[in-house]
């Protein structure tokens, strides 16, 4: 019995001990983590770069084009730190020097001043040490068997389009100069390069009021991109068409477009957000307020949830979205006011639903004059002088509960209509619409209330529960098609499953979360 005790204590310390050297090491690790110098922003500009060389290589060797799409979501780091010389060092190493228009873009690539890129500020060097100094980093890219593939190219030449896209200067030019070369190759890993060159090009021509002189092409890429099985190339164009149509206001053919094509499944989720905006905005303006309604929620809870990511985006969503929502009959939550990042711009929108909510139509008249530019610039207009109908409805069914008997005359006083006429051609509306539930009496000129019915004894309760369900079963199913599950021949790998996490995590630092913040633009 004594030697088994003995034996237990052993093992306990030498479980101790381990403990303890582990909790060292963790110590070591934390020191040298804080010991370790800020790397200089130029270095991580070509180590980003050379990531993507790399990956763009791996794709075009193995014929993958899906791994081409992760560079696409580095495009935001990179347009924030890319200086001119690591440009145009690039332009010049992978670019064909057969190429006609080389030169042309290797002086678009000069365009602008460089990104000011803060340096971490050294800490001061301690009595007696040397002072050391800063060793200039060389221009310097990984080295590939030549020829280079055109993805290589396209690369460097769509980097450039960013930043003259940024800049807001010659990018008509470059845009023409791009995109005619891509369409003259038929490989799936530029497709990727194509969509982007094509949303650009709309972008261009959109600045410069010419937008829709490209209609047709866009057409042609969409029906070229359909042949091809380009998924992000499809969800890419057809919102590109759809946005045509809509900035020329031109409903009825966006409608049929929209009826003869079909959105693809595995989409983009920045793409489908979009989409789904589009469509609310169509149904809008053909009176399905519903639909509409529905259309954008979806398309503002698929938007970023960063707070500060796409807020141009959310901020046309949110404005389309209460208005549909007034027309329907609701009225929207307080709570969507008072976001911190759109709260002042929607103030307007704010004044026009407390005036559709009292049923003051002095007061909704006055919102509209004051803001009747603002609401024209964001295409609500219209939708929003459909509401002087629900202004006086809100004001009748007030009435209505208010008063058992009211004058014409006192009608019109109270919701500013400017005669009895019009009074009782309003009132007979709302009675067929069943908005209020009284008679007229012509002889006396005054509207009589009647009993109020019982909402719980009509098929009322029973629509609102199914639209609940309806759209409990519509989220379930978006995120059944949501999931994501991992290769098989991952299993096959010899990496050690921390390494790769690692690894992951290091590819991940350098890409942004919420991607380019120009798939969201409005």
């Amino acid at each position: 019995m004594p030697e088994e005790g003995k034996e237990k204590k052993d093992v306990e310390m030498k479980d101790a001990d381990k403990d303890g050297e582990k909790k060292k090491e963790e110590e070591k690790k934390e020191k040298e983590k804080k010991e370790e110098k800020p790397k200089d922003p130029k270095q991580l500009l070509l180590e980003l770069i050379a990531l993507n060389l790399r990956t763009i290589h791996a794709a075009t060797s193995a014929g993958d084009a899906r791994v081409v799409g992760r560079i696409m979501r580095s495009f935001a780091n990179l347009r924030r730190n890319l200086t001119t010389e690591v440009l145009v060092k690039l332009l010049e190493e992978f670019v064909d020097a057969d190429r006609p228009f080389k030169a042309t873009f290797i002086e678009m690539a000069s365009v602008g001043a460089d990104v000011v890129m803060e340096e971490p500020a050294p800490p001061p060097p301690k009595e007696g040490e040397p002072v050391v100094e800063k060793k200039k980093i060389e221009t310097k890219f990984p080295q590939f068997p030549k020829p280079y593939p055109p993805e290589f190219e396209a690369y460097a030449l769509l980097l450039v389009l960013i930043r003259l896209i940024d800049k807001k200067q010659r990018e008509k030019e470059a845009v023409n100069l791009l995109v005619p070369w891509l369409k003259t190759f038929n490989r799936r890993t530029l497709d990727f390069f194509n969509t982007r060159a094509y949303f650009y090009m709309s972008m261009a021509y959109e600045r410069s009021g010419e937008l829709e002189q490209i209609r047709a092409e866009l057409l042609a890429a969409y029906r070229t991109a359909c042949l091809r099985h380009d998924v992000m190339g499809q969800a890419t164009l057809m919102n590109l068409v759809l946005r045509n149509y809509l900035a020329y206001n031109l409903y009825e053919q966006a409608l049929k477009f929209v009826k003869k094509t079909e959105f693809p499944e595995s989409r983009p989720n920045s793409q489908y957000a979009r989409y789904l905006f589009y469509i609310g905005q169509i149904k809008a303006v053909q009176l399905e307020y519903s639909d509409s309604h529905s259309k954008l929620m979806q398309a503002i809870r698929k938007a970023p949830t960063n707070s500060a990511a796409a807020l141009g985006f959310k901020l046309s969503a949110y404005k389309l979205a209460i208005i549909v929502e007034l027309l329907t009959g609701g009225v929207p939550d307080r709570s969507t006011f008072m976001q911190k990042e759109l709260r002042v711009q929607l103030r307007p929108y704010y004044a026009i639903t407390q005036a559709v909510r009292s049923g003051d139509l002095n007061a909704f008249k006055g919102v509209i004059e004051r803001h009747e530019a603002l609401f024209k610039k964001d295409k609500t207009l219209t939708l929003i002088n459909r509401l002087r109908y629900n202004v006086i409805k809100t004001g009748l069914r007030s009435i209505n509960l208010s008063y058992s008997s009211i004058s014409l005359k006192d009608i019109c006083a109270k919701l500013g209509l400017e005669s009895e006429q019009d009074a009782a051609g309003v009132v007979a509306k709302a009675i067929v619409d069943g908005v209020i539930d009284a008679t007229i009496d012509f002889d006396n000129q005054c509207v009589k209330s009647q009993q109020k019915h019982d909402v719980y004894s009509s098929c009322e309760p029973q629509k609102a529960f199914h639209k609940r369900i309806s759209f409990c079963l519509q989220m379930h199913n978006d995120t059944v098609k949501a999931m994501a599950y991992p290769d098989e021949n991952d299993n096959k790998d010899e990496e050690d499953p921390e390494k790769r996490r690692e690894r992951e995590k290091e590819q991940l630092a350098n890409i942004d979360d919420d991607g380019d913040d120009d798939d969201m633009l409005l």
